[in-house]
């Protein structure tokens, strides 16, 4: 199969770079964060404690086991910890392949039209991610991607163990908790989230009394600056022109401004988040119309506004962006199509941003810094064509709300006659059934 043979075509070059057989362009060893931070973290955390006193660890307590299990390997194979993270990272990018696969298989004998929409979301995983270059392989963020496809992928039969996906990511990395903002209303929405909800408070609780520190991360974001790579650090990188008198230096793990006005752009940031929020909620109240794909096509929306409004914008967030992407055009690349392949651009632009022109980026050289722009921009542009798309789509008396329940429709079959011809209400959503299985929520269920 193509996919599968490109992607272990690219997957080979990406190993090849972190293991540093080919030369990354830019001069920059991205992989000290592997060998260096997380290596180090994996002997405290070996001992039985959170890297507390640590500025860099801002992590939930499920981020241990992450970080703990490249030691699977070291003592199975003659390989050091930096060598065992990256094969780890590889597994984890097959298994998020392998999802999609699954996915655009399942729907595709039945609905080939849909088929050949979800294998676009394949390609865009198969391509996407060497786009971000060996960044993708030298960070963790492929790990907490799985269980967040698997969630989305998961939540139109089994609610419940979305709600477990989505927790046990949210352990890792706070942001797979915006999976469930979509859910259907009723017995669909309360499962997913109990279910969430639970796994995230006995895990925790786990932690915190099996280990000291568990709970440390709570506090650790609270000095964070803006960080020369986010979307409101381009006022600062613009002020420079003008003969700013700030500067750029390393803390908390990354290179942030430091400076007349910094604390001003990074309040205006928090504040930006906080409204977004907000309008996810409004959202969340407006809906009615709910399609198949309204779940992934939420979970885009919203991880592009809190990537966008965050003071911190690295590279490997990127990869989060992607696996959203892909499940929204595997499951109908329809309402959400542009904003996935405008991520997909900007991941090849966030390529050249770091790690190939990033010491122009720091210094404020205009390569740097324009290419910089130019990435950031598509990706406010994709947040606000996601969120106008999504709202369209879901909120009554929006012209796009009919459109889109018609293409809901034909993108499944007819469902076989069985006497009365629908289904009891389940998980809170009446519908029907297709041949397949697979129930066709109504799309105007609103539910308690």
């Amino acid at each position: 199969m193509a996919p599968v043979l490109v992607w272990s075509v690219t997957r080979a070059v990406l190993l090849l770079c972190v293991f540093k057989v080919l030369t990354v362009p830019g001069g920059m060893d991205i992989t000290s964060d592997v060998s260096v931070i997380y290596h180090g973290w994996f002997g405290q955390l070996s001992d039985g404690t959170f890297p507390s006193d640590d500025v860099t660890w801002q992590y939930p307590p499920g981020a241990a086991l992450v970080i703990l299990s490249p030691g699977l390997l070291t003592g199975l194979l003659p390989i050091g910890y930096a060598s065992a993270f990256f094969v780890v990272a590889c597994a984890a990018d097959a298994v998020v392949l392998g999802l999609l696969l699954y996915a655009a298989r399942r729907r595709g004998p039945r609905a080939p039209a849909a088929g050949l929409r979800g294998r676009a979301g394949v390609w865009a995983w198969v391509v996407g991610v060497p786009l971000l270059g060996p960044t993708a392989y030298a960070r963790y963020d492929l790990m907490v991607t799985v269980p967040a496809v698997a969630a989305l992928l998961a939540a139109a039969r089994h609610p419940r163990a979305a709600g477990v996906l989505a927790g046990l990511g949210a352990l890792v990395k706070v942001w797979p908790l915006l999976l469930l903002l979509g859910t259907p209303r009723g017995r669909a929405t309360r499962a997913a989230w109990l279910s969430a909800l639970l796994t995230v408070l006995l895990v925790t609780a786990g932690f915190a009394a099996a280990m000291p520190g568990a709970l440390d991360f709570l506090s650790a974001q609270r000095g964070r600056g803006t960080e020369v790579e986010s979307v409101g650090s381009l006022v600062l990188h613009a002020a420079r022109q003008f003969g700013w008198q700030g500067q750029v230096l390393l803390r908390y793990g990354s290179m942030e401004f430091v400076g007349p006005g910094v604390q001003t752009v990074s309040t205006v940031a928090v504040a930006l988040t906080g409204a977004v929020f907000g309008w996810l909620l409004l959202w969340r109240l407006r809906a009615r119309h709910w399609s198949p794909t309204t779940l992934a096509d939420a979970a885009l929306a919203a991880v592009l506004l809190f990537v966008v409004t965050s003071r911190v914008l690295s590279p490997q967030y990127l990869i989060w962006l992607l696996g959203l992407a892909a499940v929204c055009l595997t499951l109908r690349a329809g309402r959400q199509a542009l904003p996935a392949w405008l991520v997909l651009v900007a991941t090849g632009l966030t390529q050249l941003e770091f790690p190939v022109w990033f010491a122009d980026v720091v210094t404020g050289e205009a390569r740097g810094t324009s290419v910089l722009a130019l990435r950031n921009l598509l990706l406010v542009v994709a947040a606000v064509l996601s969120c106008v798309r999504l709202w369209r789509s879901t909120v009554p008396g929006e012209p796009e709300g009919t459109a889109d329940r018609d293409s809901a429709r034909e993108a499944v079959p007819a469902p076989r006659s069985t006497g009365s011809g629908t289904e009891p209400e389940r998980d809170g959503v009446p519908g029907t059934r297709r041949p397949d299985g697979d129930r066709i929520p109504a799309p105007d269920a609103t539910g308690p």
